[in-house]
């Protein structure tokens, strides 16, 4: 592997989600805890949804054939929600509220809005149609079809859909554990003062909130001193415990940068350095097969290669049907200088009218200007080997698409 070779993003992302197994392991969980959960197969609809014809508004059932323009029909009975109706009399009307289940003999709803009511009659003030407001039995779920596929990423709308078939607990993926390993002599956790040369590790607090976010476990969670020795030592409780290890620092090419060392040292390390800005010094490989993500050790390199290259391969393990995130085409409300071989990801926003958006860019693109992403509301992307000039068309993810 040639230290001066770039490997090209949609070859990096390949390479990896070829080596990102679906989780094995399962669990049930009641629907409530399912939020983000990722379903581990499929579910059929055990009954009809609704389970029988019921009311879309509150009103009057009716039998259309009983109608007749200029007369009154008689208020024979009140159908409450969660009532099972007695059949409706014939040439009367049922007092009926929505979602109340329409009672036998009777084919329509009328709003009562559209009625005149005196001394328990009625009397229709506009025309009706077989079926009108009524909700039929299985419109929304019928028996027997798919309700929701392997690989669906619950959310509340799912939590919703599932309650409503009956169902109280679901089979879903288990959690990805994973480990943070931060790398640097220099790093002191927020909350100590700093000593001379010193920083706050601020990439260990990023990935533990990209993680949550993305619906992993954290198992463990250490900062590694500069020697080879530390480094290994940590890698290995590291595999020991987890599904896979994210490190941040240690895998560029500088005397201190361990982490890819000890990979390449055990045979471990299949892939580094990305055609990718920022982000170039990214590895891959494994320590014990325990698969381990290598990021840069710049703070918004970690934020931006972990949503492009982490997300699709945790995305890929826990059995997601949605891999890669998906993007807008908007145009650029900025410009670039000369063209790289790297493709960018630049911390955007999207601003101007519904009508006209557009997107532009933090001035300061420097990998460790973390204030860039705060800023932002996503990322653009500069193509490789591409001049940007403004109102050109680029592709913008969204941090929500990102990271749901």
């Amino acid at each position: 592997m040639s230290a001066n070779e770039l490997t090209p993003l949609d070859n990096a992302l390949q390479h990896i989600l070829d080596r990102a197994p679906v989780m094995s392991r399962t669990e049930t969980v009641a629907v409530p805890d399912s939020l983000g959960r990722i379903l581990a197969e499929s579910l059929s609809v055990p009954a009809d949804v609704p389970p029988a014809d019921n009311s879309a508004v509150d009103g009057y059932a009716v039998c259309f054939g009983d109608i007749s323009p200029g007369t009154p029909l008689s208020v024979s009975s009140r159908i409450p929600a969660g009532v099972a109706p007695a059949p409706l009399e014939p040439g009367t009307a049922a007092r009926i509220f929505t979602g109340s289940e329409i009672p036998r003999g009777a084919d329509a709803v009328v709003m009562q809005e559209r009625v005149e009511y005196t001394d328990n009659m009625i009397l229709i003030q506009s025309d009706v149609s077989p079926g009108q407001n009524i909700r039929r039995q299985g419109q929304d779920l019928a028996r027997g079809d798919l309700a929701l596929a392997e690989g669906a990423r619950i959310r509340p709308q799912e939590m919703g859909l599932l309650a409503s078939m009956g169902i109280s607990q679901v089979p879903v993926t288990a959690r990805l554990k994973v480990a943070v390993l931060t790398t640097g002599d220099e790093l002191v956790d927020p909350g100590r003062p700093l000593g001379p040369g010193q920083i706050y590790n601020t990439n260990r607090f990023t990935l533990q909130g990209l993680l949550a976010q993305a619906g992993c476990e954290l198992v463990y969670c250490e900062t590694v001193r500069d020697t080879r020795e530390a480094t290994r030592q940590a890698l290995a409780t590291a595999a020991e415990k987890a599904d896979l290890i994210i490190t941040s620092g240690g895998v560029s090419v500088g005397e201190e940068d361990h982490v890819r060392a000890v990979l390449e040292a055990s045979g471990g390390l299949s892939l580094w350095r990305l055609a990718i800005k920022p982000g170039k010094p990214l590895a891959f490989g494994a320590m014990n097969d325990t698969p381990v993500l290598g990021l840069p050790g710049n703070p918004a390199a970690v934020l931006v290669t972990f949503l492009v290259v982490a997300m699709p391969y945790i995305r890929k393990r826990q059995g997601r049907q949605d891999i890669l995130p998906v993007g807008e085409s908007l145009p650029a409300g900025f410009e670039t200088g000369a063209a790289s071989v790297r493709r960018e990801f630049v911390r955007a926003r999207k601003q101007g009218s519904p009508e006209r958006p557009e997107v532009v860019a933090f001035p300061n693109q420097s990998s460790g200007v973390l204030s860039s992403a705060c800023w932002a509301d996503g990322l653009a992307v500069i193509p490789e080997h591409t001049t940007l000039r403004h109102g050109d068309i680029i592709t913008f993810y969204p941090f929500t698409e990102l990271l749901s």
